[in-house]
């Protein structure tokens, strides 16, 4: 089975490109696999949630809900959360970004989201 890390920026891309990521990643998986993030996730979440306005807000709320109705299960951290992230994809963890500085780092095979509408592997 393989594990699937989702980053705070493909969880904002729910609401900004309005795109269900968890149909889009069970469209293109033709394996098993868990959902997983991180607890700095969820604290980047709630302090966009908190500190900001308008969509970015919204967005994150969107995220934290979604999160919590399909019960993702959440991996305890510390630190940089890219930092964090980097050292799973060494240990075989799919990592679903967006973020262009965070796919540089990365071991490969990764996620990303194509076409704003589809979960695609980087490998």
């Amino acid at each position: 089975m393989k594990k699937i890390i989702i980053d705070t920026n493909a969880l904002m891309a729910i609401s900004e490109l309005s795109l269900d990521i968890f149909t889009a990643i069970n469209d293109f998986c033709d394996f098993t696999y868990s959902l997983h993030i991180l607890e700095g996730t969820i604290k980047e979440l709630e302090k966009i949630k908190e500190e900001q306005r308008g969509k970015f807000k919204m967005a994150a709320s969107l995220a934290l809900q979604l999160l919590k109705a399909k019960n993702v299960k959440v991996i305890p951290s510390m630190g940089h959360v890219d930092d964090i992230l980097v050292e799973y994809s060494k240990k075989s963890y799919l990592v679903l970004t967006q973020d262009v500085g965070l796919k540089k780092r990365l071991h490969k095979p990764y996620l990303t989201i194509r076409q704003k509408k589809k979960v695609v592997m980087v490998d």
